[in-house]
């Protein structure tokens, strides 16, 4: 085989595609047909939560037509980190639209599930065993923290699908699965320059994030040799260019030249970028050094607490003018009532937030510029150990923020403008990372249970 053609759906599935664009990729042929289904992007929330980005309407959408185009091509469709985080529940929930979709569609496949999330007694044997290690800004690790994870998942590379596309495999979904891994995994099994392979999976993995100017989500292309790949948007309203393909290196990576996968590094120092037309792109020249060892990336989240919130504005020309000292009074004053009502223990139960839209709330302390604007939006946060403190708290933060008062007013007058009533907001339970680490398993499989069934509607 001299090449092999690959169909990204979509950057991630339940975001969409266009049907139209489909039909026109499936006629070019594709040998497989990949999609993500995840990031942590969102937040640790998905994956503390076991909730999902999208509805399970909308994966639906995605998954049928991509289940109806590889079925009738007879090719492989493959799906990485299912809804969202890859946790074992929401595989098992992409699972289950699959076979919905087969009883509805009459469509019959061999389906292979592979299962990411990480039993604790094994992450505390490899703990012992100094076979975890922390990436850069990582948080502590102990026992203590595997014990107190919600869910922790390792994240695939290819082997996984090798393994159940050699078995036989028409449809795999994976739990948390590294993106690229999705589209690399069937090419390097037939043997393709694994540094021109992953190298294309980087660029194909979010659909057509690549093209000059994406207004929607949708499909993408590439056609992939030993020394090359060309990648061109099916949509003939997108189109690529080199700048727009290059620069899809850097999304979601700290470098454009390397990308850090289980089994190696792939180097795009040397790469090239030539337009073959006005929509395609030619890439080559990279490199993928195999790892020294092999290593699976983890990614563990725990329960903060449970918050509530308030969202206000202030456009008060007397306030703004003085925003920073009315903020830091408003603060103490708030922090001084929850004491009294609540007691001094109160303190090391709870936590006040508050984050100023229309000054630094995007950059923070690193924000250049600093005029203030002739409003600004206030969002106010209380973290606690339970849903309803956090509330209770919040009530206490609101009555003192609507009023906090300027040197300048005589008088009670209201400061801040809510949008809604009651103020309070309950957000539910609300997680944090607790790993950005890495495990070194006895084997590319150890960490992953892959199941098959024959799925017939």
């Amino acid at each position: 085989m001299s090449e092999i053609r690959v169909l990204s759906a979509t950057g991630i599935l339940g975001s969409g595609f266009r049907e139209e664009t489909l039909r026109r990729a499936m006629a070019l042929k594709p040998d497989f047909i990949g999609a993500d289904s995840g990031s942590t992007d969102p937040g640790p929330h998905y994956l503390g939560s076991n909730d999902t980005l999208f509805s399970d309407s909308a994966y639906k959408r995605d998954l049928r037509l991509i289940l109806l185009a590889a079925r009738a091509a007879k090719i492989p469709a493959i799906v990485g980190s299912a809804c969202t985080a890859g946790t074992d529940a929401q595989l098992e929930r992409l699972a289950g639209i699959a076979r919905e979709i087969a009883r509805e569609e009459k469509l019959s496949f061999k389906l292979a599930t592979i299962a990411s999330e990480q039993d604790k007694g094994y992450l505390k044997q490899k703990l012992r065993q100094r076979k975890i290690t922390p990436l850069a800004n990582a948080p502590g690790i102990d026992e203590a923290v595997i014990d107190r994870s919600a869910h922790i998942v390792g994240m695939c590379g290819i082997e996984p699908y090798v393994e159940a596309l050699e078995n036989g495999a028409e449809v795999i979904l994976a739990g948390r699965s590294s993106d690229t891994s999705i589209f690399s995994a069937l090419p390097v099994m037939r043997g393709f320059n694994p540094a021109t392979v992953w190298h294309m999976a980087k660029i194909l993995e979010c659909g057509a994030a690549c093209v000059v100017l994406r207004k929607y989500p949708d499909c993408m292309f590439a056609t992939v040799t030993n020394d090359h790949f060309v990648v061109e948007p099916p949509n003939p309203e997108y189109r690529c260019d080199p700048v727009s393909v290059a620069s899809h290196n850097l999304y979601e990576n700290s470098t454009p030249y390397e990308l850090v996968e289980p089994s190696g590094v792939l180097n795009t120092l040397n790469a090239k970028y030539e337009a073959v037309s006005d929509r395609a792109v030619r890439v080559s020249g990279s490199t993928f050094k195999p790892a020294a060892r092999y290593t699976i990336k983890l990614e563990g989240a725990e329960l903060a607490g449970y918050q509530s919130i308030i969202v206000g504005s202030v456009r008060d020309p007397v306030i703004l003018r003085q925003f920073d000292s009315w903020l830091e009074g408003l603060v103490k004053a708030t922090k001084d009532r929850i004491r009294a009502v609540f007691g001094q223990d109160i303190e090391s139960r709870y936590r006040f937030d508050v984050r100023v839209f229309g000054k630094n709330a995007t950059m923070g302390p690193l924000e250049p510029e600093t005029a203030i604007g002739h409003e600004v939006g206030l969002l106010f946060q209380v973290t606690a150990p339970t849903q309803a403190l956090a509330t209770a708290l919040m009530k206490s933060v609101g009555h003192i923020a609507v009023h906090y008062p300027v040197p300048e007013w005589s008088g009670l007058i209201t400061s801040i403008a809510y949008p809604y009533s009651p103020p309070e907001i309950a957000r539910g339970a609300s997680y944090r990372f607790n790993m950005n680490h890495v495990v070194e398993p006895a084997s590319p499989l150890e960490m992953f249970r892959i199941a098959c069934e024959a799925v017939r509607g």
